[in-house]
């Protein structure tokens, strides 16, 4: 990540709540008021039972008890009624904010650029996405509520007591910081061990993530075993660390239960002989219990409410990580605008590139190239040469570390990368279909297509036909990544994409050679129509495709090492003719 906040103490992260509940300061001052009026009513109950001992039960007048019942009942109604309206109000704003961070994190996560994800697992950003939002939801949906009601509460009932008894106040009062800070010292252990927790659960939800993604590979070479004992393993990791966790949680609500009705047991027991030696009534001793148990019940509740609230400034430290991570590739501040239409005309000027976990190995090294607008151009060379860096740097997903590339005389450092990508068609070897229906998929090319013109894509992609047959034909849900079809069917949908699209510049990596005869005819048949009137740049795999091209680009080590059609090559670069004699002869056997 970019961006990483310091580390908070204490209770400091819940600020990061207050750009989230700032658009909703409506209801939460409707919830505010009920809380204090709710509060109020509380603390209106011990004074009436006050009343009931010293003037009702002491004057043996039962008008007077009904009177005074009748106002203790009036209180426990509208301390309900407000209960219940600030419960409604709060569990909203809940549910509310939730929602808009978890909204948040993903806009921020979707912008992201192949960096990022080179040092953040996606199993770790889905987890940090569920569990670390539903904490969240925890603290502002109860958590912070019960915590403020419990402090508003607390006030009350000191200052009802210092009312009732300052004495014995007093004393409460002086035996306080042997309660506080013991907890405080407590509940900052309990916040590191819930951040921990926190990272195992992703840790697991990204093994998992892992496994499921790869699921045929793991059935296919029959891994399962293996992978369920990693999966334990990081589940049970996860299942120490949350013990670990709830273990000093409930020594926090240990310590400060113990800690607050001992002080009050021992207030009591003074007050108790206040009354013996007739210095207070035993009305007021009641109304000093009742405040008192206020006060111990207020105070426990923030025990508890207070490891539940570290436990969300872990997770919203966690979650502020992604709300403040940034793209190392981001548009300039005056970007160069491009035409509605780029012409395709390609240049690169000493360009060189290291990926960023790889800083000692040159991807590309030192690359000059000139490709005319309209050109067909087939890359050609061995694994790992820089082919694929060359789409990645074309689409402006990485800068390179020295050198220019430029789209139409235009230097790609000073465009906006999005505007770049509209420019720009992709069809990878490694199709990417959604889970949504066939329509859908192919709409993704160009959302505001029509469904005539979505269809014409398809027809021309050689689609239209097995579309057409499948249960809802263009409204069938095609499964997750496009499980539902065949690799043939899922590439003539990528390519009806990428046609309905209609870029002047595409980025072809041709992956037809392990495809059955019948497919790979489609296929290329639907490649050589996509190829007209535009800039392609294509990773070749199959022959006729090189020797189609304008020209033909040897890399090997980075470096463009030839250069030239497929006769020159054969002669004059070893290379291409030890290529051309291994990889082509084994598509051309493949396809026979």
């Amino acid at each position: 990540m970019s961006t990483q906040p310091a580390p908070a103490k204490g209770l400091a992260p819940l600020k990061l709540l207050l750009p989230f509940l700032k658009p909703y300061r409506v209801r939460i001052t409707i919830a505010g008021i009920a809380m204090v009026l709710a509060s109020a009513a509380m603390l209106i109950l011990p004074i009436t039972f006050r009343q009931v001992l010293d003037f009702g039960l002491a004057a043996n007048q039962a008008s007077t008890i009904n009177q005074y019942f009748a106002g203790f009942l009036a209180a426990a109604v509208a301390m309900g009624g407000f209960a219940a309206l600030r419960f409604y109000q709060v569990t909203w704003i809940g549910e509310r904010v939730v929602a808009d961070i978890r909204s948040a994190v993903f806009k921020r996560i979707i912008h992201m650029d192949p960096v990022f994800f080179e040092v953040t697992r996606t199993g770790e950003v889905l987890s940090r996405l569920t569990t670390d939002t539903t904490l969240v939801q925890s603290i502002t949906g109860s958590s912070l509520s019960v915590a403020l009601r419990s402090t508003i509460g607390l006030i009350g009932a000191l200052i009802m007591l210092t009312l009732t008894s300052p004495k014995l106040t007093g004393v409460l009062a002086a035996a306080l910081p042997f309660v506080v800070l013991p907890l405080i010292w407590s509940g900052r252990r309990v916040r590191g061990l819930s951040k921990t927790a926190q990272d195992k659960i992703a840790d697991s939800s990204a093994q998992a993530q892992e496994t499921l993604n790869a699921i045929q590979t793991v059935q296919a070479y029959r891994l399962e075993p293996e992978q369920i004992a990693r999966f334990d393993q990081s589940v049970e990791h996860s299942f120490n660390a949350g013990l670990h966790r709830t273990s000093a949680r409930a020594r926090l609500t240990a310590l400060g239960t113990t800690l607050v009705f001992g002080a009050l047991t021992m207030v009591l027991w003074l007050g108790a002989h206040e009354v013996l030696a007739g210095h207070m009534s035993g009305g007021a001793l009641g109304q000093f219990v009742l405040y008192a148990v206020y006060v111990g019940s207020s105070s426990a509740m923030l025990t508890e409410t207070f490891g539940e609230l570290q436990r969300g400034a872990g997770a919203l430290i966690r979650l502020s990580e992604l709300l403040v991570a940034s793209p190392t590739i981001a548009a300039p501040a005056n970007p160069t605008p491009l035409s509605n239409r780029l012409q395709g005309h390609i240049t690169l000027k000493n360009v060189t590139f290291h990926y960023p976990s790889r800083p000692q190995q040159a991807a590309l090294n030192h690359i000059d190239l000139h490709i005319r607008a309209g050109e067909t151009i087939a890359l050609v060379g061995p694994s790992g040469a820089g082919k694929s860096t060359l789409f990645q740097l074309l689409l402006r997903f990485y800068d390179p570390q020295s050198g220019d590339l430029f789209v139409d005389d235009i230097n790609l450092k000073d465009v906006d990368p999005k505007a770049l990508r509209d420019h720009i068609g992709l069809v990878p070897q490694d199709t990417v279909l959604f889970g949504a229906s066939a329509y859908e998929n192919i709409r993704f090319g160009r959302l505001d297509a029509s469904k005539a013109e979505i269809e014409a894509a398809a027809r021309s992609a050689a689609a239209l036909e097995f579309i057409e047959r499948l249960p809802q034909g263009f409204d069938t849900y095609l499964g997750e990544r496009g499980m539902r079809l065949s690799g043939g069917q899922r590439q003539r949908i990528a390519i009806a994409r990428a046609i309905l699209k209609n870029p002047p510049i595409l980025l072809l990596d041709e992956a037809t050679s392990a495809l059955d005869a019948e497919s790979e005819r489609l296929i290329q048949n639907a490649i050589d129509g996509l190829l007209h009137e535009r800039t392609t740049i294509i990773i070749a795999h199959r022959l006729s495709t090189v020797l189609k091209a304008d020209r033909i680009l040897v890399i090997d080590g980075g470096r463009i090492v030839g250069e030239g059609t497929h006769t020159e090559l054969l002669g004059t670069n070893p290379l291409y003719a030890k290529l051309a004699s291994i990889q082509f002869a084994a598509a051309a056997e493949h396809a026979d």
